[in-house]
């Protein structure tokens, strides 16, 4: 019985099914502190390109 138990423990600690998830969160995670963290920056460039793009199509 203990043999079996101890079999079980391994093969939980081996199985990998969920790792993907994880992942996948902790890379959401990162995108949305940084985003968070650059938010002036990423909106000053969004702008600066937006008006540019502006610009550019009026000259047309």
């Amino acid at each position: 019985m203990e043999k079996q138990k101890v079999k079980g423990f391994r093969d939980f600690l081996r199985e990998e099914d969920g790792m993907g998830t994880v992942e996948v969160i902790l890379i959401i995670v990162v995108l949305v502190g940084l985003v968070i963290l650059f938010k002036n920056q990423i909106t000053a460039i969004v702008q600066a390109l937006f008006s540019k793009i502006t610009s550019q199509i009026d000259k047309m």
